[in-house]
């Protein structure tokens, strides 16, 4: 069995390793794993260099799921028997076996820690900020039907700004992009995050020119039409039918420690 990777498209770390993949031109076979059990449908798509094998909503939580993953979250990657979780290793592993391009993640000792650098510091931050914006404005109110008040809206949407401000002036600064001229890891992961308030029908970009025009440059080195492939299910987010009430039940605890 080749690489397998296990995800859901809704998930930004899960959309930073589909685009590193498909654009890097690695073959894999994808195993969608839906993670808003029975909130929507799942079909067998086949993509040029991913092949997309239906699991069943909600399998994260399984007991199967479980074997690949202990950790019951996706991503996750299955190589022949070997098995990894958590993107940031997941998306390193295959910028080693697979020998990209030097810019996704430089060999130079400088460069490559400010990948680094950037990698541990979103993880409580951009993505903690991203994550609570999705599901304050829509996923809350919408998805699950539960009201956040303006006040907690408008401390979370504070939050946000307060980070975007963050990673314009420590990362991006006045460069092409957040490590340098070319395109890398901390990009990719940078903008996956940031469109999880744009499903939301955040303005991340709105009075923020050059962070729109790194946006910009990002889209164009992976590729528009990829990039929209990958983004397609959280752009569609607000419109997310109500869950069912014990789907509900069994996503509140797991979202509420998530966004903390």
């Amino acid at each position: 069995m080749g690489l397998e990777l296990y995800l859901d498209l809704l998930s930004q770390p899960c959309r930073a390793i589909y685009i590193f993949a498909k654009k890097n031109r690695i073959p894999f076979e994808m195993r969608t794993v839906e993670l808003l059990k029975g909130s929507r449908g799942s079909k067998d798509t086949v993509g040029t260099w991913g092949v997309r094998r239906r699991q069943d909503p909600g399998q994260h939580l399984s007991d199967a799921f479980a074997q690949v993953n202990p950790l019951k979250k996706v991503p996750a990657l299955k190589d022949g028997d070997f098995t990894l979780a958590e993107s940031v290793a997941i998306l390193l592993y295959l910028t080693r076996k697979y020998k990209v391009a030097d810019h996704w993640y430089p060999q130079d000792l400088q460069a490559c820690a400010r990948v680094d650098e950037y990698l541990a510091w979103q993880h409580t931050t951009l993505r903690r900020s991203c994550l609570r914006a999705l599901w304050h404005k829509v996923m809350f109110p919408v998805f699950l039907g539960e009201p956040v008040s303006p006040e907690m809206l408008a401390t979370t949407l504070a939050e946000l700004d307060v980070t975007l401000q963050l990673l314009e002036d420590k990362f991006l600064q006045n460069k092409a992009f957040l490590i340098g001229p070319h395109v890398s890891l901390a990009d990719l992961v940078a903008i996956t995050e940031l469109m999880h308030p744009v499903g939301a029908g955040c303005q991340v970009f709105e009075g923020r020119p050059k962070l729109a025009a790194w946006c910009r440059r990002v889209k164009a080195a992976v590729g528009e039409d990829l990039f929209r492939e990958a983004h397609e299910v959280i752009l569609k987010a607000k419109d997310s039918p109500p869950a069912d009430p014990t789907i509900k039940q069994k996503l509140m605890p797991a979202v509420l420690a998530m966004i903390q």
